[in-house]
């Protein structure tokens, strides 16, 4: 599990056929077999190498999120598994990428920039305002869903700005988006009781 709050920006070095190697600013306190979110992707370290780390990425995964996109110098966005007793600052992240959006919209807006995102309806359907989602493995707050409903809006203060990818974010951009997973489990939760309880519930006593 992760949280969606970044320790660091790494960078692609290369591909190895369907192994990806980076370069990790906290490679030297990794051990193979730990789980470290890149750009919101759950992947398994398997070597450490000169400053990074190397990982195999299945080709659902390359399929499914940007990171068969990224080439060499391209960064990343790096969380490590949050520990038992770690505190969980930003939201329940998981590291199993729902959707691909894409970058519609940037503008500048008082003291942060404000970000528009195109997503797929098996996103947008758990996506709503003051609801959490993460992009590219950073947990953000939903401003809003655009009139048309087909895209939302976060907001970037400067500070995640700085220190995660989304600084350099430019119109047109691919990221990688998961959905609230609480808001996912409700509606599976739901769903399993049947349209009897639903009826009996609107129902009322």
């Amino acid at each position: 599990m992760f949280t969606g709050l970044i320790e660091a920006m790494g960078t692609v070095v290369e591909w190895r056929g369907a192994q990806i190697v980076l370069r990790c600013p906290f490679a030297a306190q990794l051990a193979p077999g730990e789980s470290v979110a890149v750009s919101g992707v759950c992947l398994t370290v398997e070597q450490a190498v000169a400053e990074g780390f190397r990982a195999t990425v299945i080709p659902a995964t390359r399929r499914r999120t940007t990171l068969g996109r990224l080439g060499p110098g391209d960064a990343v966005n790096l969380e490590r598994a949050v520990p038992a007793a770690g505190r969980l600052g930003g939201h329940v992240v998981q590291g199993h990428v729902d959707g691909v959006g894409t970058l519609t919209a940037r503008r500048p807006d008082e003291d942060w920039d404000v970000l528009e995102f195109e997503a797929p309806a098996e996103v947008l359907r758990y996506v709503w305002g003051r609801g959490s989602v993460a992009v590219d493995g950073v947990s953000l707050t939903v401003a809003e869903r655009t009139p048309d409903g087909g895209a939302f809006r976060v907001g970037i203060i400067p500070h995640t700005a700085a220190r995660t990818t989304l600084g350099a974010l430019r119109e047109g951009a691919s990221v990688n988006l998961e959905a609230d997973v609480l808001a996912k489990y409700v509606e599976g939760a739901v769903a399993s009781l049947g349209p009897a309880w639903a009826r009996g519930r609107s129902a009322g006593p």
